[in-house]
């Protein structure tokens, strides 16, 4: 076993420190998922401003999806070592300094380095946060709750895309970064004045090596990947970060398999919908990365359209998902999640295959809509049979780690999915790149329905799922 808690009070928090609780988490994740969810509407404006065309782009992105990807299981073991609040207060006085270093970036160079020490506080935050809920709630009302903390994030997805587009159409897009310090204020307050126990796990030890090795592995291909365009794959300074990369990644999963407390337990995948269920997660959140990425990127670069228009061209997904999500839940709780997970990302690949009828000039409620609306009625059916389908195949007292390690395969996929963008493109985003990129966004979701189908297993009983594995002591 971990280890023991310890500094935890003897009874539950008042409801007064649990409604501070509960908003403490949302404020706090709030911030990165925002960040998350805005940045792609600003690329175009800070690509004028500071050069470097799509390489840059990537960059932005993905220089946070690193740090943030490979460290999120790193901020769950300091949570454990640390306490919750103490990992909090850092993650958001951390991610509030480097907001402010992106809004003050003179050069593309500083604003990458500052993205990248971003996702390093980002990865404090939102382990912290959940641990934090279940620390101080008991059960019926910790499952209240952190639905509650879900649709907070989901209205940081909603909301940050269009204020996104609106500060860059108005103020311009340091402000995209720079409103962050408005919430973590908020939230530092919050947690000074939050009188509840803190909790600490006895006897953790950080997998400081596979950190190492985790965040090289990623790093090298990402680079490889990105910087290809600028100097070709014959290039030494393209082919020794891909190859360590790539030892790196296979010194990660020997550490792993190793390590007395590793930060990814690889036991978990003889699970085999935690298995198949990641799988999946990596094809479906690759062609998400991707899909959000290109079409705003190409509705401002190519089209023509403003910030604030090419934000709003993604908010059915939004909407349709809030409508239709939980009741897709409910239907592959009674009926088994297989089938939803494998049709939904199908129906998503066939509405971004409808995109492809797309012309310049665009008609988005034409060319785009159709395939648009399509998408987000797939993936409202495919998001939360997929979440049951993974922490349902695992023990209760593995949830955590189960859901930080799907999490993390999420974050990751995202990564290289954006990193595979310039290889498709070419150098410079042309209807003929966009239209490639939708049709490798539609494979990618449809490979991933197909894994679905063919890998995940409905419970026989439980539609919360049957348990799979003992608890190791």
């Amino acid at each position: 076993m971990r280890g023991v808690l310890t500094g935890r009070v003897s009874s539950l928090p008042s409801a007064r420190t649990q409604r501070l609780v509960l908003w403490i988490a949302i404020l706090a994740s709030f911030v990165s998922f925002l960040d998350s969810s805005v940045i792609n509407v600003a690329l175009p404006a800070i690509s004028r401003e500071l050069g470097g065309g799509l390489t840059t782009q990537q960059w932005v992105v993905d220089a946070y999806l690193i740090t943030l990807g490979s460290l999120i299981l790193v901020a769950g073991s300091l949570s454990d070592l640390l306490g919750r609040v103490v990992v909090l207060r850092a993650g958001l006085i951390g991610f509030g300094a480097t907001s402010v270093m992106c809004a003050l970036a003179p050069t593309a160079e500083v604003l990458i380095l500052a993205r990248a020490l971003q996702g390093v506080a980002g990865a404090l935050l939102v382990p912290s946060s959940l641990a934090l809920i279940t620390s101080n709630f008991d059960e019926a009302p910790r499952a209240k709750a952190i639905g509650q903390w879900t649709a907070g994030t989901t209205v940081a997805f909603i909301a940050g895309p269009l204020l996104g587009g609106v500060l860059v159409d108005s103020v311009g897009w340091r402000w995209v970064f720079g409103i962050n310090v408005l919430p973590i204020a908020v939230t530092l307050y919050m947690l000074g004045v939050l009188r509840a126990g803190d909790v600490r796990v006895a006897g953790v030890r950080i997998d400081y090596p596979g950190a190492v090795l985790c965040v090289l592995g990623l790093a090298g291909p990402v680079y490889a990947l990105i910087e290809q365009g600028n100097y070709g794959w014959g290039n030494p300074l393209v082919q020794l970060p891909f190859v360590l990369g790539i030892l790196c990644l296979a010194g990660f999963i020997w550490r792993e398999r190793t390590a007395r407390q590793p930060l990814l337990p690889l036991s978990l995948f003889s699970v085999r919908n935690f298995a198949v269920g990641n799988v999946a997660t990596a094809f479906i959140y690759a062609a998400l990365s991707i899909g959000g990425f290109i079409i705003v990127l190409f509705l401002q670069q190519v089209a023509g359209f403003p910030a604030t228009l090419a934000a709003l061209a993604l908010l059915p997904v939004s909407l349709i998902n809030i409508l239709l999500a939980s009741w897709f839940g409910a239907l592959a709780g009674r009926f088994g999640p297989r089938w939803f997970m494998a049709l939904g990302p199908a129906l998503a690949g066939v509405g971004y295959l409808l995109m492809l009828a797309s012309e310049i000039p665009v008609n988005y409620w034409t060319q785009l809509m159709p395939g648009i609306f399509l998408f987000a009625v797939g993936l409202s059916a495919t998001v939360a049979p997929l979440t049951a389908a993974i922490l349902g195949s695992v023990l209760e007292q593995q949830a955590g780690i189960g859901s930080a390690v799907n999490n993390a395969v999420s974050r990751v996929a995202g990564l290289l999915g954006i990193a595979l963008v310039g290889l498709v493109v070419g150098g410079k985003l042309e209807l003929e790149g966009f239209h490639r990129m939708l049709t490798v966004t539609a494979v990618l979701l449809i490979l991933g329905g197909i894994v679905s189908a063919v890998g995940i297993r409905n419970p026989r009983k439980r539609p919360t799922g049957l348990i799979r594995q003992r608890a190791e002591s």
